[in-house]
């Protein structure tokens, strides 16, 4: 993950040693006698994530404040968040007032698409990280989740590994697993699907054109996290978008 490959900020800000020679001007016969060196691991992840973590317990400071629940949508390039969304935001238009934090390495196609749906969004071009990072978040929101905002989507960068690491200060993960991916995903990527409690299963619609067992991936599922609550849905068709709408519904505070 990030915080071990040296992707994050913490980690690419850390430099090796700076390594010359010295160059004697006078040529001496006595011997330079240098100690040994002595090389040592250091343990960086809590270096690595504790100022994000900081950012992150004053954004959920702040969205309790405010009454605002967020959800972090984490998925694999292609799961069809955006198009989730998309469906979700028209159906809660007028139900309950909603804003969007999007990310993606590069371009705005994604806010874009989501405009004009009943929500304030939010575009983060993060460039070179593979991850959103509660700074940046927190950054937006004031300007996003305000005025009475009760639900707010962050979705963030299509990575099954990276997004996992980085709390935001949401109040919980969501994982997204689209049919066109496997059904092995949550035991080859534990991390995600073992601290997200709700998963989405999306494109359904396309099951029976695929070699595809629900029954191996919900068993998949429930190896790493037991009972974890799974919605069936096709953004698409429609079907079982009801329940995932009436689930959103139940988050808001009153």
């Amino acid at each position: 993950m990030c915080k071990d490959c040296g992707c994050s900020t913490a980690l690419g800000n850390i430099h090796g040693h700076h390594h010359h020679d010295h160059a004697h001007p006078h040529p001496h016969d006595h011997e330079h006698v240098h100690p040994p060196v002595e090389r040592k691991t250091i343990e960086l992840e809590r270096k690595v994530l504790a100022e994000n973590d900081a950012h992150a317990e004053a954004n959920r400071s702040w969205l309790s404040q405010h009454g605002v629940t967020a959800i972090n949508l984490i998925s694999s390039p292609g799961t069809g968040k955006t198009f989730l969304l998309e469906r979700t935001l028209e159906r809660l238009r007028g139900r309950v007032s909603c804003a969007v934090i999007t990310g993606d390495q590069c371009t705005d196609h994604d806010a874009k698409r989501l405009m004009g749906k009943g929500a304030v969004v939010k575009q983060i071009e993060t460039i070179n990280s593979c991850h959103l990072d509660a700074a940046r978040v927190g950054a937006l929101l004031p300007e996003v989740a305000g005025n009475g905002v009760k639900l707010l989507f962050i979705e963030n960068i299509g990575n099954l590994v990276c997004p996992a690491a980085f709390d935001l200060g949401e109040h919980f993960k969501v994982a997204l697993l689209s049919t066109t991916e496997g059904e092995d995903k949550p035991v080859k990527y534990p991390t995600l699907f073992n601290m997200a409690p709700v998963v989405v299963l999306t494109k359904m619609d396309l099951v029976p054109y695929l070699d595809w067992s629900l029954p191996k991936c919900r068993e998949y599922l429930n190896m790493i996290r037991p009972g974890v609550f799974v919605f069936e849905l096709s953004a698409k068709t429609g079907a079982g978008m009801e329940a995932w709408i009436e689930y959103l519904e139940k988050l808001v505070k009153p």
